[in-house]
């Protein structure tokens, strides 16, 4: 938005001029006719109004925001919201304070559909980054006079779900930069270092032994091919992150990831503890338990996993506890189960499930302990004995020419 200067008649009809904040001329125009004033001249605003952020906004340059951006926003609403701050109000000094350009802009549009007579949650839901969890629960705020405390629970949940997943992918992420790294001192070594040896190797005139010839006969392969194999390797992966974006792909990976030897566990209880952080914060709430469901399987990252909540789900629609098909699930701790079956029983199934969400948290975190401490090892161990190899492949040789002199 920018300041447009005007000229020309207001309400009263006598001569006046000022300056109205618009996206282009012709909506400076449409606002000042609204307001009764007939403008003879419009002014553009000067270089030093432009505002470059909004601009890639409209052009689509600007990224959109993320989890971070929008825990902040929520925590900052709640406070003004707790203090007695009119919401539009609020959310027009989010608007003056925020510095993402693409929330900025939603934050205006969400004010003025508000201001329109929408509610929060309609308003939020006509923007992009504001998902079907997040508008349910201001929904549910709105409707129970408690939106500061709804708002205060969300930025939590925001807080400890992007927590979580911050510690899986470095947890995955981890073992495979390692390894990258490893490959590449591996590569470099066979590419640059092996060549230097074959000449000296070459002046003893002995038939290297059959771990030499090996090592030589893989620098040739790799001193040839390796720019031409990093095309295909390329397009390989270009397929593959295209194929994971197919459902049947995502499936497929799915399934990979939750039978890993080591991360298997940290993908299923880090993707149970989100399932059960979403619900019990739904049902705090106020919302009921089949929409709950609907929308945490929404929000799961694991299609196995969703699909067979989704089964839990039509259970509890056929009338069955929520306890009785979570047991049928093989990877669903039995004693997890028990817990939210006494939640059940006493109801207070949102409370036991933080407790549930806060038992697989400590598990995530006591798995990627481990997993890292183990892996450390291996990778070392791995790496170091392929690069062990090469040398004594190189100078096996040089050692036998020596003993046999």
């Amino acid at each position: 938005m920018a300041q447009y200067g005007w000229e020309g008649l207001n309400k009263d009809g006598k001569r006046d001029s000022g300056k109205v904040e618009a996206s282009s001329e012709r909506e400076a125009r449409r606002l000042l006719r609204t307001q009764g004033v007939r403008p003879k001249k419009i002014s553009p605003p000067s270089f030093l109004e432009f505002d470059i952020g909004e601009w890639m906004v409209d052009k689509g340059f600007a990224a959109p925001f993320g989890p971070k951006e929008l825990t902040n926003f929520t925590k900052q609403l709640s406070i003004m919201i707790n203090a007695g701050v009119p919401i539009i109000q609020a959310l027009e000094i989010q608007f003056k304070s925020e510095k993402h350009p693409v929330l900025k802009k939603s934050i205006k549009k969400i004010a003025s559909a508000v201001g329109e007579g929408k509610t929060v949650a309609e308003a939020m839901s006509a923007q992009k980054g504001f998902d079907k969890l997040y508008c349910s629960l201001v929904k549910a705020g709105e409707a129970g006079g408690i939106l500061d405390i709804i708002l205060t629970k969300l930025s939590v949940h925001m807080d400890k779900q992007e927590k979580t997943k911050k510690q899986i992918k470095s947890a995955l992420s981890y073992p495979f930069i390692v390894c990258m790294v490893g490959a590449g001192v591996i590569w470099g070594m066979m590419v640059f270092v092996v060549p230097q040896f074959i000449g000296m190797l070459a002046d003893t005139g002995q038939e290297p032994p059959a771990i030499t010839q090996f090592v030589i006969d893989t620098s040739n392969f790799l001193s040839k091919y390796t720019l031409a194999t990093l095309p295909i390797v390329f397009i390989l992966g270009v397929f593959m992150s295209s194929y994971i974006k197919t459902p049947t792909g995502k499936r497929h990976f799915d399934i990979f990831t939750m039978k890993m030897p080591i991360f298997g566990g940290i993908v299923v209880k880090g993707n149970l503890s989100s399932f059960a952080r979403t619900l019990a914060t739904m049902l705090g709430a106020g919302v009921s338990l089949i929409d709950a469901l609907d929308i945490c399987i929404e929000t799961l990252e694991n299609s196995v996993i969703a699909d067979d909540l989704d089964v839990v789900k039509k259970k509890v629609v056929e009338g069955s506890t929520l306890t009785e098909p979570l047991l049928k699930i093989e990877y669903f701790p039995d004693m997890v189960a028990q817990m939210i079956r006494v939640g059940e029983q006493t109801g207070e199934v949102d409370g036991m499930l933080e407790k549930v969400a806060d038992v697989f948290e400590d598990e995530v975190n006591t798995l990627i302990e481990g997993a890292t401490k183990l892996i450390e090892p291996i990778i070392i161990v791995v790496l170091g004995g392929i690069i062990a190899t090469i040398l004594v492949a190189m100078y096996l040789p040089m050692f036998m020419s020596a003993g046999g002199t």
